[in-house]
């Protein structure tokens, strides 16, 4: 398998970062739901502290991600896909990409607009706050963060449903492209 996209696959590069993001924003969403309803206790600090870290850490991989996909271009679309398909596709994707920018780095400015003491990424480097404490502020990325993780789940779950219609209906490649090697492939028209 190649590090680098080929014009029929993505490459191990690609899928890994893909599948390691996906992991961490669905742990990350699913602490977000949890955690409003923890006790204040240190267990409460702690969690709230690994989530913004697992945040930060999203963010940079997603600049990674970003970086690799601009170096390493994208596979040409299966074969066949008619070309509104592909449109919404690229629509979807960069969409993804601003939405996975746009969630940390409101968490982030609403840690800073709160006035909370900073926090130590892993307990070890601690985040410079991107604004001065404004109640304003704090309150609206605060909502953009939280309402941003809504759109997250309807526009990933729009992405999902789209490769699970290429793969179960349509019967195309699209879906194990971004699978590791060997996974799925079964019975498929392939890419030329």
């Amino acid at each position: 398998m190649s590090l680098k996209n080929t014009p029929d696959r993505w490459g191990s590069v690609s899928k890994s970062l893909h599948w390691l993001i996906a992991l961490l924003i669905l742990a990350l969403g699913i602490v977000g739901l949890l955690m409003g309803e923890l006790p204040k206790t240190p267990k409460y600090f702690w969690v709230y502290t690994a989530h913004k870290s697992i945040g930060i850490t999203v963010l940079v991989l997603v600049v990674l991600r970003l970086a690799w996909r601009l170096y390493a271009g994208a596979p040409r679309p299966v074969p066949g896909t008619p070309g509104w398909q592909e449109r919404v596709a690229s629509a979807t994707h960069w969409l993804l990409y601003v939405m996975m920018f746009a969630i940390p780095l409101s968490g982030w400015l609403y840690d800073s607009a709160s006035g909370l003491r900073p926090f130590k990424l892993f307990g070890l480097l601690e985040m410079p706050k991107l604004v001065a404490p404004d109640e304003g502020a704090a309150q609206l990325s605060h909502a953009l963060h939280e309402w941003g993780f809504w759109l997250l789940i309807l526009v990933v779950l729009a992405h999902a449903g789209a490769a699970l219609y290429h793969h179960i209906q349509q019967r195309d490649a699209t879906l194990v492209r971004m699978l590791p090697q060997g996974w799925l492939d079964t019975p498929q028209k392939e890419s030329a």
